[in-house]
């Protein structure tokens, strides 16, 4: 279940990724520089939520100035300039990467400037948070949040700052170009073509992430724009590109190489902070004997790196939220008892989940996999069929509507994750009897550990295939099990236990080698003679006749108590 305050958290960042693609056609367009900077201050701002927030640029005598703030009440702080190897902006340039303070004037980590320390004291500055301004590779100013008051900065307050920022960067890079495209025509023609085709290639995109598109819609929509074709690399990437990616993602830009017949591959690395989400790859025919793409268009692509980031930043945080709230309704369906209450109804209807036809239990385990990563993959599953997934117990469990065949439905998820996960797993299925899902999950996980103590670890089966060790695994035919074993071995054990010997094992030894004496004293790492003794020890406890008579049983026995103690069931 979702609480509270995840759900105003998601709400909250829903209303941030909105307004923050609402304001990317005015910070693109192109204008007074001081205008569109003072628009991204603004909306920085409103969103960041601290008492004030400025954007500074280096200007021509190398020095950090104020050019656009909101929530300031010192004028004198927005006429200063800082040297740019000093304080916090200096940090920030230097590194290209966002640095913060809890207490500017406390910190020790920063380089002070004096005259900008007692502006600090006059503004009551505290805490500060600056993210850097970076155009083809060169840090041009920052973006600061700052509270008058000690705090720490959230990545998720860092990561949002920096996408203004960004944004920032293509306002003044657009802004610097149409300034200087005045001083000539022809470059001016050029320049506001291309500028033009950029920012309607951006426009689309802001429309596609307003009208609730994915990722793919993005990237078929850059192809459509820009010519060629644009794939989409998840995090795993290609083996081809490797290099290429791991280059982009050094530098934080485009890479361009050329390939077979004449094609050109330009790779931009998708990331959030400091996070790799994925690659865009752009293909396209050389044009004109030209074997590079345009500066400009490779550009745009860099910037819808910065769009793809955040959608895959909220698919992520909605996605996760969902798997979370199945998780925790599975749980609730295991430990409430059989049967369901009206509030868990109502918030599996909710899910257009029909709890009613929640029947079969399916326990998941993988010798490569936790049961955490198997859960993941689960929930794709029960997405699909409209059932639950989660953690219970430690275990990967999955709830699923029941159908004509269990024993198919076991099969088919093993062979989806099969393919998946490239390794081996396996599946167990139990059907749930009166909304007894708590049962379902013990028989389902009992019957698993069995399956791989007898070396079954790559199929997906219901417990009905392995009836003849359902004394092992079913809770309700413990006593039987106890029975048959206190019938059976219970005067080996009972002698096991007062005297510290080990004559269970010996014989579970023995009977696994075939009586064979010298394969078992191998095995054992005893000396035949020591093995000899343990056996006429044995008959001693079992009688003069018990390797010829109920000899069966006894192996039987002593096998079951093995797999009973492989499994950690109870006694």
């Amino acid at each position: 279940m979702v609480s509270e305050a995840d759900a105003r958290s998601l709400v909250r960042r829903q209303r941030e990724l909105a307004s923050l693609y609402a304001t990317v056609k005015s910070l693109t367009a192109l204008g007074e520089l001081d205008q569109v900077l003072q628009s991204i201050v603004h909306h920085a701002h409103e969103l960041i939520g601290t008492d004030f927030t400025y954007l500074s640029l280096v200007g021509p005598d190398g020095r950090l100035s104020a050019r656009a703030s909101e929530g300031t009440v010192s004028p004198s702080f927005l006429a200063a300039g800082i040297p740019v190897n000093v304080g916090l902006g200096g940090r920030v340039l230097v590194s290209r990467s966002p640095h913060w303070v809890r207490n500017y004037a406390a910190s020790t980590l920063i380089e002070h400037d004096p005259n900008f320390d007692r502006l600090v004291v006059t503004e009551e500055l505290v805490a500060l948070l600056g993210v850097p301004l970076v155009i083809r590779g060169e840090a041009v100013g920052a973006l600061f949040a700052a509270d008058r008051s000690e705090r720490s900065f959230q990545a998720d307050e860092i990561a949002l700052l920096n996408a203004f920022a960004d944004h920032a960067a293509v306002a003044l890079d657009n802004a610097r170009l149409y300034e200087a495209s005045r001083t000539a025509l022809q470059e001016l023609q050029v320049a506001y073509r291309k500028t033009e085709r950029a920012q309607a290639i951006h426009e689309a995109l802001t429309g596609v992430v307003l009208g609730g598109g994915t990722p793919d819609d993005v990237a078929r929509l850059l192809a459509a724009q820009l010519g060629g074709s644009v794939t989409l690399l998840d995090r795993t990437g290609e083996n081809a590109l490797a290099e290429a990616v791991a280059e982009a993602r050094r530098s934080g830009r485009c890479t361009v190489s050329a390939g077979a017949g004449g094609t050109t591959r330009s790779v931009a690395a998708i990331q959030a902070g400091d996070s790799y989400l994925g690659a865009l790859v752009w293909s396209r025919k050389a044009a004109d004997g030209n074997d590079l793409p345009d500066a400009m268009d490779l550009r745009t692509l860099e910037r819808a790196t910065h769009i793809l980031g955040l959608l895959i930043l909220k698919e992520r945080a909605v996605a996760e939220a969902g798997e979370r709230l199945s998780g925790e309704l599975l749980t609730e369906l295991m430990v409430g008892g059989p049967g369901i209450g009206t509030a868990q109804r109502a918030r599996t209807r909710a899910r257009d989940i029909d709890v009613d036809r929640l029947d079969l239990v399916l326990v998941v385990d993988s010798p490569t996999l936790s049961s955490t990563d198997l859960s993941r993959h689960l929930h794709h599953i029960a997405r699909d069929h409209g059932g639950l997934a989660g953690e219970h117990l430690g275990q990967a469990t999955m709830i699923l509507p029941g159908g004509h065949d269990d024993e198919q439905t076991a099969e088919s998820v093993h062979n989806g994750l099969r393919r998946t996960l490239g390794g081996p797993v396996t599946v167990v299925g139990e059907r749930a009897v009166g909304q007894d899902w708590s049962r379902a999950f013990s028989v389902a996980s009992r019957c698993g550990a069995v399956m791989r103590a007898i070396g079954h670890t790559d199929l997906g089966a219901t417990t009905r295939r392995y009836a003849l060790y359902a004394l092992l695994f079913d809770p309700e035919r413990t006593g039987e099990l106890d029975r048959f074993l206190t019938d059976v071995i219970g005067p080996l054990v009972e002698y096991d236990r007062r005297r510290g010997s080990d004559l269970v094992d010996t014989l579970g030894a023995y009977y696994l080698h075939h009586t064979n004496v010298a394969a078992t004293a191998r095995a054992l790492h005893v000396h035949v003679n020591t093995l000899l003794k343990r056996l006429d020890r044995a008959g001693t406890v079992l009688g003069t006749g018990w390797r010829h008579q109920n000899n069966l049983e006894l192996q039987l026995g002593l096998r079951l108590h093995q797999l009973r103690a492989s499994t950690n069931a109870p006694s």
